[in-house]
């Protein structure tokens, strides 16, 4: 197998034991190896996590919508559910991290003490309200797509967790870490991202939205009453505003904090999903 293959694999592998609670351990784990510059490689893999993550979740949510009597409460109960899931195995991950940023940025004007704050794992009331919102928000316009179709609800999660996962490492591209670098896990991340990461992410991405267009052409399995060009302009529109939320989201560390932490590219993910729903909710 060639060399550029296995360096590829192993960075997704890394990628996945980061941002991801599915096991890779024991021997496939001494395989894969770790150092902060393979870390730091893994970034690129950041939207290729989202593609495995966005997939287990909408086959779920597919195989539910389809087991579930078809009550009006069907699609809630898969929003539910489906979202539960990827939290599951994520291990909560960005949703940890928009709890920590809503503390620190809601709690002190200070930039310092905001870092200080950031840095406790304790949950204060702005990070619990924040992250209650930003699920009752998925779950609502997770359930709202479900409504109009169970293929769309599933294509659109795919969609989103892929995308969601992009954006972030245009921050660690254009803004300089903060905050305690020795204690950081992120900090290998979050050193200038190469163009080669970059490349891999949207590479990752702009493949995987392609490949689920392909799909929908070639098997109409998106049953609405839309036109194809009418399905493109959603999906448009859903990265136009998750792009708009992305760029909200780094202006505020900007100015706030100077830059950027690891809680800040978790919280970006979590706000870049919700708007991408709402894009495509708004569209339809």
């Amino acid at each position: 197998m060639p060399q550029f293959v296995l360096h590829f694999i192993r960075h997704y592998l890394l990628s996945l034991q980061f941002f991801t609670r599915i096991p890779v351990t024991g021997r496939l784990a001494d395989w894969v190896g770790f150092s902060p510059a393979m870390l730091r490689a893994s970034a690129g893999h950041f939207p290729g996590v989202g593609v495995l993550v966005g997939a287990l979740v909408a086959v779920f949510s597919g195989g539910l919508a389809m087991a579930l009597p078809p009550t009006g409460a069907t699609m809630l109960v898969v929003a539910v559910l489906g979202t539960a899931l990827g939290v599951l195995i994520t291990g909560a991950f960005h949703e940890d991290g928009l709890a920590d940023v809503a503390d620190g940025l809601g709690g002190s004007t200070d930039r310092d003490r905001a870092l200080v704050i950031m840095k406790d794992s304790r949950v204060g009331a702005f990070g619990a309200i924040a992250v209650v919102l930003m699920l009752l928000s998925k779950v609502a316009l997770l359930a709202l797509l479900g409504d109009i179709s169970a293929p769309l609800m599933c294509a659109a999660l795919f969609a989103a967790h892929v995308v969601s996962r992009t954006w972030p490492l245009l921050t660690i591209r254009l803004l300089a870490h903060v905050g305690d670098a020795a204690g950081s896990k992120s900090k290998p991340l979050a050193d200038q991202i190469s163009g080669a990461a970059l490349l891999t992410g949207f590479l990752w991405c702009f493949g995987a939205l392609a490949l689920m267009l392909y799909a929908q052409a070639a098997t109409s399995f998106i049953a609405i009453d839309l036109a194809r060009e009418g399905l493109l302009l959603a999906l448009l529109n859903a990265l136009v505003l998750s792009v708009i939320a992305w760029g909200w989201m780094t202006r505020w560390f900007w100015r706030r904090l100077g830059g950027f932490t690891g809680d800040c590219l978790g919280a970006t993910q979590q706000v870049c999903e919700v708007a991408f729903y709402l894009g495509l909710g708004l569209s339809l």
